[in-house]
């Protein structure tokens, strides 16, 4: 009897599930962070914490982004989602709330220009803030240093308890109070941040004058400083309401799900991003649903009722940023609509920065629900609590919190299942050489957002199903190729690395997909983004691969760029412009180009893409076979680890580059060239071999024994079948890296112990078997469930301690799926 694949593969799909039940009912899975709502660099709101309800809910970047659930069964109260955020009460404000005025000076004051009785009446005044951005200042300041003394009184009746320091400074900074240097700081925050010095404020301020002095260091980037003195206020509605008892909770590719005690009510709570990776439409939409179900525990019928709170932070770049919410509704679907009174569009560029043009939506069915726009949070819960829900039409202020309200009725033993949608409309995504172009789903300005919620309240069932269908798929896929451990990784990755892009078409009506560099320097479009998070989007859906890839041949092809390597990247997010990196990446950006080319072609089974761009392949070629083998003092996607001149991984690069190259060039009958570049990889190799041998491995840089490195570039070697490399150099640098590994991975090089997991996997992918490949994926999986970095997963992180280094929320993660785009092409 024969088994038809469909079947075969729906028994497996099957025995992964069941097999996932049994390891969920062993340990609850962890993660770093658990993504809520992931859909683009600004709509993406994680929680920091095991327990959904033991903190505020965050944008990826930390800044608050609050969502609050609350439960009423019968007459009692539980919070399941979310924490109230801190409340401060102003005592020095900051120049977002007052305008007020400060002694400054650009030179040099000397000693003691930080002492009460220091005489600075030959120092300029000026308002707060100082800075470089002529936009934000009321103070321009574009030089090295600035000394800032503000002179404040206060009052006898104020108590200096529970006090923080409210700032923002770029960069290097020293605060002092009344002559005492209460902090220190070597970088910058780029936002408005709560210092907790209650201990330094408390023992250093007084009733009458005071005096806060500080002196500002710019060695790189904007300048900036406003600092003012807050005082923090305990929630009051926490003393109200209970606590709901979390039993687990669970991360998939698009979903995560959460199981809940309330009394005598069981809550599952499930928060979905229909991801789907095939389905542009789908994957365009921003617009995820929250699913509760609830039913009885204890056999009685309860009266059942849920709050979500949203705050309207989520529209906004900074709190202080005025909001205007407003009602509306569809068809089917009430709605919040809420956004900035300013609207920005387009005009803030940078890495740590939420969106504050566009509008957020939150909504739910007319049947069942009940909508109204408090003034703030806690107004919103009380208001709850009351049962009172009626509020303006439209409402303007700080702060704002977007509430909904839904009706179970009576719940009994049978599950009750209603569900909320969360949107966000940007208006535009993204501006593309001087043009800004809308996101993909209304590429053509012709649809309502309105209509677009309408739309998915409607098909929520259908999306379901689908998201259901392909995200046990994408487990299986990865359960099959690498185990459970790596199937977990692969799940908490999808998400994460397609919400680090904008999906948009281009004027020449191509199809783009951005990446930002998030947490690193803000840049989009990065060439080494794009090729570390390739495998995922090349084992699924290869026209993401060719949108993150098609603006780099444009900026070429259309002589806008000139060099003969590929650029970094196209811009700062959200502004594709042209590149802004300081410095070239010449093998590498060239080397990356021409392998997903390559990539692309072994995937589709046709050389149809590179041919479309075969004249600028061609110049990248011709620049590796000249500069390539040995690469001179130049940076490498691991720049952060320093330059390096002779890198052998960076030459292992260039090598697979031009037999890519080759391997194109015979798709496309081009024999000549297929031969040349051929036998150029085959003579790179071979003395590849020779200056890197350093006995029992490879070296880091040529002729340099004591160094090692990952040599993770080699891995397209075994992905796309080129069997260049013998295998005897694979089995010695794999031997090699198991006598390296530390308990939370393999360090990167022999320069540090800090490491990057997208390349561990890389590496790991070159192992001989399963068994191999699992040894470097257990002190992954050991780093994501023991981390104390409580950030959206993180791709650098120190391999002694499983403490992030840097980098979090980036896209490189879509690289875990190199071991399922290995299988799919090569099992």
């Amino acid at each position: 009897m024969t088994v038809s694949a469909q079947h075969f593969r729906m028994a497996v799909i099957l025995i992964g599930s069941f097999l996932q039940s049994i390891i969920c009912l062993a340990q609850e899975q962890k993660a770093p962070s658990y993504p809520l709502i992931t859909h683009t660099p600004y709509f993406s709101i994680w929680s920091s914490t095991d327990r959904l309800n033991g903190s505020v809910t965050k944008h990826w970047t930390g800044a608050d982004h609050s969502l609050i659930g609350i439960i009423k069964v019968d007459d009692a109260y539980y919070r399941f989602l979310g924490k109230e955020t801190n409340e401060y009460l102003t005592v020095l404000p900051t120049a977002d709330e007052t305008a007020y005025q400060a002694a400054y000076t650009l030179s040099n004051p000397g000693t003691g220009w930080y002492e009460p009785g220091f005489n600075d009446t030959d120092w300029k005044t000026g308002g707060a803030p100082f800075s470089d951005d002529k936009q934000k200042a009321k103070t321009y300041w574009n030089t090295g240093d600035i000394w800032v003394r503000r002179i404040f009184t206060l009052n006898n009746d104020v108590s200096f308890d529970d006090l923080f320091l409210k700032i923002n400074h770029d960069d290097n900074i020293d605060i002092y109070l009344n002559g005492k240097l209460i902090y220190h700081k070597e970088g910058w925050v780029n936002n408005y941040t709560f210092l907790d010095l209650r201990e330094q404020l408390k023992a250093n301020l007084k009733a009458g004058r005071n005096v806060l002095a500080f002196h500002v260091r710019n060695t790189a980037g904007g300048r900036f400083l406003d600092a003012g003195i807050v005082r923090k206020m305990e929630p009051t509605a926490s003393k109200i309401i209970k606590e709901a008892e979390q039993r687990d909770a669970e991360v998939k590719a698009m979903e995560t799900k959460y199981h809940f005690s309330c009394g005598k009510v069981d809550l599952e709570l499930t928060f979905t991003s229909p991801l789907l990776i095939k389905d542009l439409a789908l994957l365009s939409t921003p617009i995820s649903y929250i699913s509760y179900k609830v039913k009885s525990n204890d056999g009685d019928k309860h009266q059942v009722s849920v709050l979500l709170s949203a705050s309207s932070d989520i529209a906004a770049n900074l709190p202080s940023q005025q909001i205007t919410a407003k009602a509306t509704a569809t068809a089917g679907v009430k709605l919040l609509q809420a956004g900035t009174v300013e609207q920005p569009v387009l005009m803030k560029k940078g890495d740590d920065l939420r969106i504050d043009w566009g509008y957020f939506y939150v909504g739910a069915s007319k049947d069942y629900s009940r909508q109204y726009i408090s003034a703030d949070e806690k107004n919103g819960i009380q208001q709850f609590l009351q049962g009172r829900y009626e509020s303006p039409a439209e409402r303007t202020g700080k702060r704002l919190s977007l509430n909904t309200v839904v009706s179970f009725g009576q719940v009994g033993n049978e599950p009750a299942e209603k569900f909320m949608l969360l949107g966000y409309d940007e208006v535009y995504a993204v501006q593309y050489f001087g043009k800004n172009l809308r996101p993909w789903w209304n590429k053509n300005g012709n649809r309502s957002f309105n209509t677009l919620m309408n739309t998915a309240a409607a098909n929520h069932d259908a999306v379901m199903k689908k998201v259901r269908q392909f995200q046990d798929t994408i487990h299986v896929d990865a359960l099959h190729a690498g185990g459970a451990a790596y199937a977990r990784l692969c799940g908490l990755a999808y998400r994460q690395s397609i919400a680090a892009h904008a999906l948009v078409e281009s004027p020449q009506k191509e199809l783009l997909f951005l990446s930002k560099e998030n947490f690193s320097n803000g840049c989009i479009a990065t060439v080494d983004l794009t090729y570390p998070s390739a495998p995922l989007f090349l084992a699924y859906n290869p026209e993401l691969e060719k949108g993150m890839m098609n603006g780099i041949f444009y900026y070429s092809e259309s002589g806008k760029w000139t060099k003969p390597f590929a650029a970094h990247d196209l811009g700062t997010y959200p502004l594709a412009n042209g590149q802004v990196y300081g410095e070239d990446m010449p093998v590498e950006e060239a080397g990356n180009m021409v392998i997903l080319a390559a990539a692309i072609a072994k995937v589709e089974g046709g050389a149809g893409y590179a041919k479309k761009h075969w004249p600028t392949l061609t110049t990248w070629a011709k620049y590796l076979d000249k500069e390539g083998f040995d690469p001179a003092n130049q940076l490498c996607t691991d720049d952060f680890a320093g330059h390096l001149a002779r890198n052998v991984n960076l030459s292992a690069k260039a090598i697979m580059a031009l037999r890519s190259y080759a391997f194109l060039a015979g798709m496309l009958g081009h024999q000549a060239d297929a031969q040349y570049y051929l036998g150029r990889s085959q003579s790179m190799m071979r003395d590849w071999i020779k200056l890197a041998d350093a006995g029992d491995h490879y070296s880091l840089t040529f002729e340099n024994k004591n160094t090692w490195s990952q040599k993770y570039n080699l891995v397209w070697d075994k992905v796309l079948d080129f069997n260049l490399f013998p295998e005897s150099v694979f089995k010695k640098e794999i031997s090699y890296y198991l006598s390296k590994q530390q308990p939370y991975g393999l360090p990167l090089d022999s320069r540090k112990t800090y490491t990057k997991s997208d390349w561990i996997i890389w590496t790991a992918v070159m192992a001989s078997d399963n068994a191999g490949f699992e040894k470097f994926i257990l002190p992954l999986e050991k780093y994501v469930l023991e981390t104390r970095s409580r950030v959206p997963l993180s791709d650098w992180h120190e391999t002694t301690n499983g403490e992030q280094t840097g980098f979090q929320a980036r896209s490189v993660v879509g690289g875990y799926f190199m071991k399922v785009l290995n299988d799919k092409l090569n099992k």
